[in-house]
């Protein structure tokens, strides 16, 4: 490459395009253009200048090396396409996201854990309705005692104390009242209530002890009168099993009686468990 001024550059590429393009011009025209080149090769190559291509290369205008005007169609030059930068796409994989898959097998499930703090009681809730009525239970099992009896025959006091025996059963539970012997025979421990009632006989005295076993607890005692009434006592006992509860006429020392007559029933005694204890 050899270097021109910029008048003879111009010159030159304008012969060179006219050389190379135009196959039809005379032998002795090319000559003829050819001295021509070389004349301004010679001339400039003490001056400083401008590139000049070898005559082989292909015509370009002087403007070629000048980007084209804005707005005026031209395609860039090869300069410019040589300044474009390279573009590299990146595609961000974290923001594609495709459809919903199926939902997969449900895996085995893991181990129990500890188990927790007691979380604080909740609220309490409203009051529920009002439940169906259950099955019938068990008859009650609570221990009991009881008996009443009667005396249909008249007594009078003899040299000895008398226990008063009847002879007429209205209650006798479980049998705890002894017939032969008068007297209530303690099974069940408890608080008991008795109560005893007689008919006094005309210008006699009246003399009963409530006794448990040989101790006196209540009296039945009327004085001698023209009149017979009825007199009645009562008493509240705590027994342990065992126990006799009976009553007991007083000895001859006084003039003693009890009235009573086949017909009616005035001499009573009765008694019943309020409330079993410990046994």
């Amino acid at each position: 490459m050899q270097h021109l001024s910029e008048a003879n550059y111009y010159a030159f590429l304008y012969c060179n395009c006219i050389y190379n393009n135009n196959l039809h011009i005379s032998a002795a025209l090319r000559t003829v253009m050819l001295g021509v080149v070389l004349l301004l090769l010679s001339s400039s190559s003490s001056s400083p200048g401008v590139t000049v291509p070898p005559p082989n290369a292909p015509c370009s205008r002087c403007c070629d090396h000048m980007p084209p005007a804005e707005g005026s169609g031209d395609p860039p030059t090869r300069a410019e396409f040589g300044q474009v930068p390279e573009i590299r796409t990146h595609i961000d994989m974290t923001i594609l996201k495709g459809d919903k898959g199926d939902r997969g097998d449900r895996g085995t499930p893991g181990k129990v854990g500890h188990e927790g703090p007691p979380g604080a009681q909740g609220v309490a809730g409203s009051k529920g309705s009002k439940g169906h009525a259950g099955p019938p239970g068990d008859p009650c099992k609570l221990p009991h005692s009881a008996f009443s009896v009667a005396r249909r025959k008249s007594l009078h006091s003899d040299d000895a104390y008398q226990a008063v025996v009847f002879d007429t059963v209205f209650v006798n539970l479980d049998g705890d009242f002894d017939m032969l012997l008068g007297k209530f025979l303690c099974r069940v421990a408890g608080v008991y209530f008795f109560n005893v009632n007689i008919h006094t006989w005309n210008f006699k005295e009246t003399y009963l002890h409530i006794m448990q076993n040989d101790t006196e607890r209540a009296i039945v005692y009327a004085q001698p009168s023209d009149r017979s009434i009825m007199q009645s006592q009562s008493v509240m006992l705590e027994l342990r099993p065992r126990d006799a509860v009976w009553l007991r006429l007083f000895k001859r020392e006084r003039e003693n009686a009890i009235y009573s007559d086949d017909v009616d029933v005035y001499i009573t005694f009765n008694g019943y468990l309020i409330e079993a204890g410990e046994e």
